[in-house]
């Protein structure tokens, strides 16, 4: 059986980052708790017969900022989905969160009320860093706030971007020391791209270039190895243990459930495989959180996007699981295996294909062999 993840979508932000092509919108006049809480329920059961009978592996609260909610609405919201389908024994249910102070000072609620992993949302420990990125956020509420984390939670991810504007090597290096210093079980670092259809793409700010990037990459993955951090997948580094089971679902083109505004599902069943997207507004959400659109994934499309997503696991992925996943022969897409072999960027084994260093560096043009064949 392939395994079922469940995510909800939390469409609200304090404030738009510049930098993010997310379905978010800025908090105008309050948040509609109450009713976005029962609209995510209702859509719950709406999708119910599509999972009849599945057994939900992980749970994963993002945004936008989920943590805006109180820690009664995240209560009934875990409780509401309990309720309505079976959560496997330990399952992962990670809620994602900002630095604020008013935000930190909700931790413990949300640990009582069964949240068992935080994500939080550091992006820098450096005040002009997070200014130039338009976070709302102090470096001295990151410290504070992940501090606060785990005291609370025993899995906490931070996430960080480097190539920020303006940013030096030592800076970054500074970034990822003090993050590490805290000892999470899990760091993300993203480099910053610049995303269409957002403040930063309409007006670019000066990044670093090509080659400082690429310094900065290395340093982000040599500082994390010497931390005890495993680098296994392209942005993700964890201690034994911490990984990311919600992604790694993704990861290896597992099925998953979205509900919220503008969530997408991806869902497998004796017919094929389709896909879903709630509407992107919150209004139009909110007035039938049943509606849905949805479409068959065409059996030519799945091998390009089975790759896409497990070679940027740096362990690749057993070639059973590329049959099991696309229900096609492996042997299909030879021609992009051997090319990718032959170009240095892959390694093929019995029971591994995986990418070389080179490939991951390279992931785009890896990737773009697969979905072109």
């Amino acid at each position: 059986m392939i395994p079922l993840s469940l995510y909800v979508h939390f469409p609200w932000c304090v404030r738009k980052c510049p930098y993010c092509d997310f379905n978010s919108h800025e908090v105008r006049a309050g948040i509609p708790e109450d009713a976005y809480i029962d609209a995510l329920l209702a859509d719950l059961e709406a999708a119910l017969p599509e999972i009849w009978g599945r057994v939900v592996q992980t749970l994963f609260i993002g945004g936008g900022t989920p943590s805006l909610l109180s820690v009664a609405g995240i209560d009934r919201l875990l409780a509401g989905v309990r309720s309505r389908l079976t959560l496997a024994p330990g399952a992962e249910i990670t809620l994602e969160a900002n630095p604020g102070a008013i935000e930190a000072g909700k931790f413990a609620g949300f640990r009582a009320a069964g949240v068992s992993r935080l994500s939080l949302g550091v992006q820098s420990f450096d005040d002009a860093k997070l200014k130039a990125l338009g976070r709302i956020h102090s470096g001295d509420e990151a410290r504070r706030a992940a501090e606060l984390a785990l005291r609370h939670f025993e899995r906490v991810n931070l996430d960080l971007m480097y190539a920020l504007p303006g940013q030096t090597l030592a800076e970054a290096r500074r970034d990822m020391e003090t993050a590490t210093a805290f000892e999470p079980g899990h760091v993300s670092a993203y480099h910053l791209t610049i995303e269409p259809n957002t403040a930063f793409h309409r007006a670019p700010p000066s990044v670093p270039d090509d080659d400082l990037a690429a310094d900065m990459q290395e340093m982000v993955e040599e500082t994390l190895a010497a931390r005890g951090y495993a680098h296994y997948e392209t942005s993700a580094f964890a201690r034994p243990g911490q990984r990311c089971r919600h992604n790694l679902n993704y990861w290896t083109f597992g099925d998953y459930l979205g509900i919220g505004a503008g969530a997408h599902s991806k869902i497998s069943d004796h017919a094929g495989i389709r896909r879903e997207a709630r509407p992107r507004g919150p209004k139009d959400y909110l007035a039938d959180p049943a509606t849905r659109d949805w479409q068959a994934v065409a059996s030519e499309e799945l091998p390009g996007e089975f790759m896409m997503n497990a070679l940027r696991l740096v362990e690749g992925f057993d070639p059973a699981l590329f049959e099991e996943r696309t229900r096609q022969a492996l042997d299909t897409r030879a021609a992009a295996l051997a090319r990718a072999e032959a170009d240095g960027l892959l390694v093929r084994a019995a029971e591994r294909i995986a990418p070389t260093p080179h490939g991951q560096r390279f992931l785009n043009r890896l990737i773009g062999l697969f979905l072109a064949s």
